[in-house]
């Protein structure tokens, strides 16, 4: 059983423009992932010929806020046309906007109100999804080291409310990054999601980079995931250490 890989364009090449980036990703032989949309040119990444696996879903708004949930709807359905160009089917979603990786509107603590919000805004995102073709999924976030207060972001509170929602188009992003740092137990957490999962993430812990460079052995994981006939993609949202070249293929052996 093989899996898909693809490779954050973000955090990879960063030396070159982002449509050159994609370009060697895309003749290393991965899809390419993105994150905004907005402020990059989408003709000519689709023109680079990579399939793009995911990119972000919103541009504004916190799912679990109702003052600003119907900003996230909103700028999601601007999402879907974007994503349109660059025939993406997985758009990423975190339970709170991020600035510069933090929370826009910190919150200390999770109430009631705010998972029945997320759970209505995620239905009301499902099916705008059906109506596309595309499925949201919620990433889960560490709030230790890269996302200091956002509410909702371990992956069991992600699990639960995709879950919860039950609708066929949200799915989890399980980041297992981020999930290491706030959580671990990877495999049991792995088969514990199971169905739920949309696209798994990676990167080692620490220093967000390629697998192999930290405490994470990604080779057991990978065993897990076809234990459980996970069959999806499986991106690389890491920073590299050294060369980026090398960094794919370190990725490659470990999900290979």
């Amino acid at each position: 059983m093989t899996f898909q890989l693809a490779v954050s364009a973000e955090m990879a090449f960063t030396d070159l423009p982002i449509v050159e980036r994609v370009m060697r990703i895309h003749e290393l032989g991965f899809a390419a992932e993105i994150w905004s949309w907005h402020d990059k040119d989408l003709a000519a990444l689709a023109a680079t010929g990579a399939t793009f696996t995911s990119m972000t879903g919103y541009l504004h708004g916190d799912l679990v806020d109702s003052d600003t949930c119907d900003e996230v709807i909103r700028t999601a359905e601007l999402s879907i046309a974007a994503a349109e160009t660059l025939g993406v089917s997985r758009l990423n979603l975190h339970p709170a906007e991020l600035v510069d990786g933090r929370a826009a509107r910190p919150r200390q603590r999770s109430t009631g109100q705010m998972w029945l919000t997320a759970a209505r805004t995620l239905a009301h995102l499902g099916d705008l999804g059906a109506s596309a073709g595309v499925t949201f999924c919620l990433e889960n976030l560490n709030t230790i080291v890269d996302h200091p207060g956002v509410p909702l972001a371990r992956a069991k509170d992600t699990l639960a409310l995709v879950e919860g929602v039950g609708h066929p188009n949200v799915k989890m992003m399980l980041d297992l990054y981020h999930a290491q740092i706030g959580e671990g137990n990877l495999i049991d957490l792995v088969r514990r999601c199971g169905d739920a999962i949309g696209e798994i993430q990676v990167a080692d812990v620490p220093g967000r980079c390629e697998p192999g460079t930290g405490e994470v052995f990604y080779p057991a994981v990978a065993a897990a995931l076809r234990d459980i006939g996970y069959r999806g993609t499986i991106g690389m949202e890491a920073w590299s250490r050294g060369d980026s070249t090398a960094a794919l293929s370190a990725f490659r052996a470990a999900f290979t």
